[in-house]
């Protein structure tokens, strides 16, 4: 799929949110929702997605480290299908296994610590897994 992407780290306080320029290349976070509830950040995410122009969705699916999926994994399933139903752009799940570590590991060696790491190992995730899946897109072509 060539078009902007809007790539999201579903969390239960804060959603991570990315951006990707229109030729799939790059990906960009462009912060975070602080929704109350399920259904409230999916109705903010589906208004993100339009507001930038995304084609698509791609979605954090949380995995555990042997590839199956957990009660973590059914959350974001239960996100996306709301999420789904306030917008009729694509949406793709992609294994985000890591992606928090990576976050935390790059905010680390940047030198984030205390309340900005907090404000932006969401927004780094989000990041982080929509490369990830530009990546493997363009390495399947």
């Amino acid at each position: 799929m060539i078009g902007k992407l809007l790539g999201v780290d579903y969390g239960d306080r804060r959603t991570g949110l990315a951006i990707s320029d229109a030729s799939g290349f790059l990906a960009s976070g462009i912060g975070y929702i602080s929704e109350s509830g399920m259904k409230h950040t999916a109705i903010r995410v589906a208004q993100e997605a339009e507001a930038r122009g995304a084609e698509g969705i791609v979605i954090g699916l949380p995995r555990n480290m042997d590839g199956t999926e957990g009660f973590r994994a059914d959350a974001v399933k239960a996100f996306g299908a709301l999420l789904a139903e306030e917008t009729s752009l694509p949406i793709f799940y992609f294994d985000e296994r890591l992606s928090t570590v990576q976050a935390h590991t790059l905010l680390t060696l940047s030198g984030t610590h205390g309340k900005k790491r907090k404000e932006r190992v969401d927004t780094l995730s989000a990041e982080i897994i929509l490369q990830d899946y530009l990546d493997r897109e363009r390495n399947r072509r």
